[in-house]
């Protein structure tokens, strides 16, 4: 069983501003919550390039910390990027970051394509926790975004609700 997520914002930012945000690896520190224990274990780089493995540890649970290690992928530079994972949490994770060029600034859109794994016991956990805690983790880095960048008009013009969907 595999989920959909889709989250939206538009920030009064210019494009460059945004990407040259996105594209520094050391700035998810600053838009992932606290809970979560977030490190990157990666020796700190520049920007974000196309074949960049980054390794992070997070806390899932009180005292249980996994490892997480991705693939940065597809890189367009102001454009778009995918990250995917190659060890982690989940039995597929692919998250493709895309950055538009709108008239209030820029429309920050993150689509994720997701499997939790575990047969019927991963469908539960999905609903009793996983879904939870992605709407958890993205609604504060909306929050994080909108501190960083400012927001457009009320929260409600600025954003679209995160969809967290079954796929197929």
């Amino acid at each position: 069983m595999s989920y959909f997520l889709e989250a939206r914002q538009i920030v009064p930012a210019t494009l460059d501003e945004v990407w040259n945000f996105f594209s520094l690896p050391a700035n998810l520190n600053s838009i992932t919550p606290p809970s979560l224990h977030f490190q990157i274990l990666s020796p700190e780089e520049p920007t974000t390039y196309s074949g960049q493995i980054l390794r992070y540890r997070i806390r899932i649970l009180p005292l249980v910390y996994v490892p997480w290690l991705t693939e940065i992928k597809h890189v367009v530079p102001g454009v778009s990027f995918v990250d995917e994972q190659r060890l982690g949490p989940y039995k597929f994770w692919y998250h493709i970051h895309q950055f538009h060029p709108v008239e209030q600034g820029v429309e920050i859109v993150d689509r994720v394509h997701y499997a939790v794994g575990y047969s019927f016991l991963g469908k539960a956990i999905h609903t009793l926790w996983v879904r939870r805690q992605l709407t958890h983790i993205f609604d504060y880095r909306r929050e994080a975004i909108t501190r960083h960048f400012g927001s457009v008009g009320d929260s409600l013009q600025a954003t679209r609700p995160m969809t967290a969907r079954k796929k197929g």
